[in-house]
């Protein structure tokens, strides 16, 4: 594993790394391979990055969009994850509709949802048994508990290492996430984070030693290269 730590002046410097980092990705890996798989985060730090991403000229038909984590509700839904991507980006350049795969959440039962997810996973990236994809990218965030996706402190989702897709708990509402070892699996893992609020979460992922199933963000390491861009109110004491 790569580690890359950036502390930046403020969100909008934090827009323009990621810009820059994913895009030079973009190109570069379909240039090499013909292809390139992105997972999305959630949560409003990317939306500017997705923002900017729409103005972009890139291999469209190339890129496969993916997300790391869903709240389980309709995609029209405010809420939703992938509506906010939708608006942001991927409703406003020439991607194709087959090139995007959202997490589905109209079973009405998260762990069938989850189920259909993994099998179409599975079916994408061509997979054998036991077999976990190589994702090219993956954004990321974490929240003041350090969580991270939808691995929440203390649930069951943390354990699970034999499934790409589970069912995340938040309080009482279920979500769709990307397993630990599905994440660890990737080419890059880039986590975008902002605010003051999150400076104690740092220092617990950052820490030496602490509990990983406390401090979720800290069972992210990945096959590949980690950055963390930080802005200067969240990576005051780094």
């Amino acid at each position: 594993m790569q580690k890359f730590v950036e502390v930046l002046p403020d969100r909008q410097a934090i827009v323009e790394r990621s810009l820059f980092l994913l895009v030079e990705k973009i190109q570069r890996t379909v240039a090499e391979r013909g292809q390139f798989t992105l997972a999305l985060a959630g949560g409003s730090t990317p939306k500017p990055l997705y923002e900017a991403m729409a103005t972009q000229e890139l291999p469209w038909d190339k890129i496969h969009i993916f997300w790391g984590d869903e709240r389980y509700v309709a995609p029209d839904e405010p809420e939703s994850n992938q509506r906010m991507a939708r608006l942001a980006w991927l409703d406003r350049v020439p991607i194709p509709a087959s090139n995007i795969h959202p997490m589905p959440t109209g079973a009405g039962d998260a762990a069938a949802d989850a189920e259909r997810h993994e099998a179409e996973l599975r079916a994408f990236f061509q997979l054998g048994a036991g077999e976990f994809p190589r994702l090219d990218a993956i954004l990321l965030g974490i929240g003041d508990d350090a969580h991270t996706a939808s691995l929440f402190p203390q649930t069951a989702a943390l354990q699970v290492r034999d499934r790409l897709i589970t069912v995340g708990q938040k309080d009482e509402q279920p979500r769709l996430t990307f397993t630990v070892p599905l994440i660890n699996q990737a080419e890059c893992v880039m986590f975008l984070v902002t605010g003051a609020n999150k400076q104690d979460a740092i220092a617990q992922i950052f820490a030496p030693e602490a509990d990983a199933f406390t401090y979720p963000a800290r069972f992210i390491q990945p096959q590949g290269e980690l950055w963390w861009l930080f802005d200067e109110a969240a990576g005051a004491n780094l």
